[in-house]
């Protein structure tokens, strides 16, 4: 690939408009490159070095603090560890090699093909001489369309396993392109902007299966708003010492109302969907955590778990496989 260096520039070209970037930098040394880039991502051993006597590098981001579009290029290697907070974070290369999560569930990306960042959990890559795109999601604005089909519990998981279907990937190039068509004709304030955030997020549904409980049948009925007051108070002290009765009295039920209106829509006690949730948070928290300083007791005991071998089963029947494995991937 023969490209030439340039200083960073003061905006993005895009078609007919041009838009402000928010990030914009550029450099020529392996130093800098380090500096200016591992920040960003919270890499913390971070190595690059020349391919051939030229060595450069760019990166620029457009958008704000919901959905930023970005696109990373270098002329050079680099390998490290990324790990990224708050954020949902799509990749895809338009040129060059490049691998994800390495020695773990490590993926080889090929040309054009969209690949998710482990969410909120440290891992490796490698890249070499390529030419990068990548789309930044608020956590908080995925769970929020995560709400509209899924009952939503604030965790986040989506199954990596399987390569995006090209019906998938069209759907979210369509959807990334029309929202930068939006920023550069109606800026961040606009409502179209809004709009285009928000059908990002929905496009990234159909690249990944989301890894929750679709929202049954009748759960949005008006006869049903206390049973979603109950469920949004399960979500929101998920990590207090909840009773049956509190969670009632939150919703303006009575105890046998709550157990009663759990069982006919949701197929179980408000205590075991309670159990589920407290699971799913435990795992999130695993993936994250750093094993060498974590305990899964610690992580078990902070989500109401105070039998540690009745945890491990019950983690294990849930996700096949037991809390340290999780831990220590």
């Amino acid at each position: 690939m023969t490209l030439t260096r340039s200083e960073p520039p003061a905006q993005i070209q895009t078609g007919t408009a041009a838009v402000a970037p928010i990030v914009a930098v550029s450099g020529s040394h392996t130093d800098s490159a380090i500096q200016d880039l591992a920040g960003m991502y919270a890499g913390r051993a971070w190595y690059s070095s020349h391919l051939d006597d030229e060595y450069w590098y760019k990166y620029v981001a457009v958008g704000d603090d919901q959905l930023s579009i970005r696109r990373s290029q270098m002329h050079g290697y680099l390998r490290g560890d990324v790990a990224v907070e708050g954020e949902v974070v799509v990749q895809w290369i338009d040129a060059g090699e490049a691998r994800v999560d390495v020695g773990r569930n490590e993926v080889r990306m090929q040309p054009g093909v969209p690949t998710l960042f482990p969410i909120e959990q440290r891992f490796d890559m490698e890249y070499q001489d390529w030419d990068q795109r990548l789309v930044h999601l608020d956590r908080a604005l995925v769970l929020d369309v995560a709400a509209e089909h899924y009952l939503a519990d604030g965790t986040l998981s989506f199954d990596r396993s399987r390569t995006p279907s090209p019906t998938a990937v069209t759907q979210w190039r369509g959807s990334v392109g029309a929202a930068m068509q939006a920023l550069r004709s109606d800026g961040v304030n606009s409502l179209a902007w809004q709009e285009a955030q928000r059908d990002v997020a929905r496009s990234l549904f159909a690249l990944y299966r989301y890894q929750g409980e679709p929202v049954p049948t009748g759960y949005g009925a008006p006869r049903n708003f206390r049973l979603r007051a109950a469920v949004d108070h399960i979500h929101a002290h998920a990590a207090e010492a909840l009773t049956v009765s509190e969670i009632a009295g939150a919703a303006g039920f009575s105890v046998r109302g709550l157990q009663e209106a759990f069982q006919r829509t949701l197929g179980r006690s408000p205590m075991m969907y309670l159990r589920e949730v407290r699971l799913r948070r435990a795992r999130e928290d695993l993936l994250r955590a750093d094993y060498s300083t974590t305990s899964v007791a610690t992580l078990a005991s902070r989500w109401g778990f105070t039998h540690f071998g009745r945890f491990s089963s019950e983690y294990l029947r849930r996700f096949g496989e037991y809390p340290r494995q999780t831990l220590r991937r």
